[in-house]
């Protein structure tokens, strides 16, 4: 078993297909399918099931998959703890974020950061919560920021506390209850809802308060990204909860505060042994918490 084998392998399995596999590994389709079954022979199981139109990891191959993450994480981190040793920070630094972080202006932090380790390639990418710390377990993300319900267990490895907040109503500005001072989840269930994927840690979140207050809410809207909820909103087509820090931010909505308001809870979290990009980053996360 060698390096390469290793990647095309995984490159298989996230491409699902040997054809686009072997492009993204600029190498022909029949060398790549030829080393893959060589490492198959080896460790005498099937990796794949294969067909005409689909590709798919047996239970074997998603084994594989979740150690081959980490065997070539542990390489790529090689030449970078060199540097580190010789007073240097390089390499590459993966972050990951949900949508809905109004609270962290995650450009300016990017931006600062690489001034600061200009020898750093830096890929930022956004999901929700749950993808992103999968991703930190199989070692595809360095550093994550992800929100939770208060009481939700932080995940195992390092983290680091970076706000609670409440979550408030955003209804259309001309919505009679638009100028109503003590609206609560109850009345809120009235309407037409606008809400993420029911899988998603946000909605989760909106559901469980929903559900403590004995309220089933009308989603009738379920979309993946804030910009589509203020346009529904904003269209008089349903109202939502969304994080305090964000609503600030949405044009052409009513902001309303609930009586009975949820809240979450905002972590930045990463690997247990992280790279020194990440631990170089993750200071500044701190410095910037510090005031």
């Amino acid at each position: 078993m060698n390096l390469r084998q290793i990647e095309f392998v995984v490159a298989v399995a996230e491409e699902q297909s040997f054809t686009r596999a072997a492009q993204r590994c600029h190498t022909v389709q029949s060398s790549l399918s030829h080393q893959v079954a060589k490492l198959e022979e080896e460790i005498g199981a099937s990796l794949f099931e294969r067909s005409s139109r689909h590709v798919r990891l047996t239970p074997a191959g998603q084994a594989f998959l979740r150690q081959a993450y980490i065997a070539l994480e542990a390489t790529r981190r090689i030449p970078e703890e060199v540097a580190t040793a010789s007073g240097q920070i390089r390499g590459r630094l993966s972050l990951g974020m949900i949508s809905a972080l109004g609270t962290i202006d995650m450009v300016d932090l990017i931006t600062r950061f690489h001034r600061q380790h200009p020898q750093v390639e830096v890929h930022l990418s956004q999901s929700g919560s749950e993808e992103l710390l999968n991703r930190i377990k199989e070692a595809r993300l360095d550093v994550a920021l992800i929100g939770l319900w208060p009481g939700d267990p932080v995940p195992d490895g390092n983290h680091l506390f970076l706000c609670e907040e409440r979550l408030i109503a955003v209804l259309p500005p001309k919505h009679p209850m638009a100028g109503d001072k003590r609206l609560t989840l109850e009345k809120l269930a009235t309407l037409p809802l606008v809400d993420y994927p029911r899988e998603s840690s946000a909605r989760r979140q909106t559901d469980k308060a929903f559900a403590a207050a004995g309220i089933a809410p009308q989603i009738s809207f379920e979309v993946n990204h804030l910009d589509l909820i203020a346009r529904f909103v904003a269209q008089g087509l349903a109202a939502s909860l969304v994080p305090e820090s964000v609503a600030s931010g949405l044009r052409g909505v009513a902001q309303l505060s609930i009586r009975d308001a949820p809240k979450r809870v905002l972590y930045a979290v990463w690997a247990k042994s992280p790279t020194p990009a990440t631990a170089a980053f993750i200071d500044l996360l701190r410095m910037d918490l510090a005031g």
